[in-house]
């Protein structure tokens, strides 16, 4: 279970960046006051336009990112105090994530999960279930800058969950992604919680949202505006789709 308590996040501001931000103020407030719970067995999704602070927040979760204010704990493990146990426990998978691309999906593969402790017995194991889901075995000795870009973010997955991790978060998991490699990512999210995984997702694409999540909580400039199911988001913002939802939410938000 992932317990989120008052995140706030605020970062300092440089000259460029206050240009940049067209800003006076020396910092940025990027979460602010945020809290809710995720549960395993569920996919949670945290949604919310560029900006918003979605990816801030979940960098906190994995200890990327140490909050300026609030707690979360992860299994009952404190982010700042029991950091190496959260991090054994956490699969993060960020669009930032870059694999080398002069080593094989093979050696990729080994490397990671040497990084985790994983014996060669278990990394072998763990690589045949992944490579043969995601279809990367014909692929396993080429050069990832040889893979397609749907390929690569197969592997990015793989490499993500390859120590079999209770908890996985992933930041913008279709971004970007042709047709066929998102839906092979959707189902894989699917079943990660049917095998009783706690499952995260931050995603600006409300279709996603729809088809994926369990719970969902808004994030609009960096405060949550409503959490819960999508039939309670719909029925507290009286509309019948969540895109709907959304901006009706975000013109309150933006408006007060």
């Amino acid at each position: 279970m992932i317990e989120v308590n008052n995140l706030t996040k605020i970062y300092k501001l440089n000259k460029k960046q206050k240009t940049e931000l067209k800003t006076k103020s020396n910092t940025k407030v990027a979460v602010n006051n945020v809290t809710f719970s995720a549960k395993e067995g569920e996919i949670f999704g945290l949604l919310g336009p560029n900006g918003a602070g979605k990816t801030t927040t979940l960098r906190s979760i994995v200890t990327l990112l140490k909050p300026t204010k609030g707690k979360i704990t992860v299994s009952g493990y404190d982010v700042v105090k029991d950091s190496t146990e959260v991090r054994k426990r956490i699969g993060f998978l960020t669009n930032e994530l870059k694999l080398d691309v002069h080593f094989t999906p093979n050696y990729t593969m080994e490397f990671f999960g040497k990084l985790h402790g994983m014996s060669k017995e278990k990394i072998d194991k763990r690589k045949k279930e992944l490579f043969d889901y995601f279809g990367i075995n014909k692929f396993a000795d080429k050069k990832i800058s040889e893979l397609s870009t749907g390929m690569k973010q197969k592997l990015s997955i793989a490499v993500s969950v390859i120590h079999d991790p209770e908890i996985v978060i992933f930041d913008e998991p279709t971004n970007g992604l042709d047709i066929i490699t998102a839906r092979a990512v959707v189902d894989y999210l699917l079943q990660l919680k049917e095998s009783g995984k706690l499952v995260i997702i931050s995603t600006h694409i409300m279709t996603v949202a729809t088809k994926l999540c369990d719970r969902i909580a808004i994030i609009i400039e960096g405060k949550k505006v409503i959490e819960g199911t999508i039939d309670y988001v719909l029925d507290e913002t009286h509309t019948e789709d969540l895109e709907d939802a959304f901006f009706e939410l975000y013109k309150n938000a933006t408006v007060n």
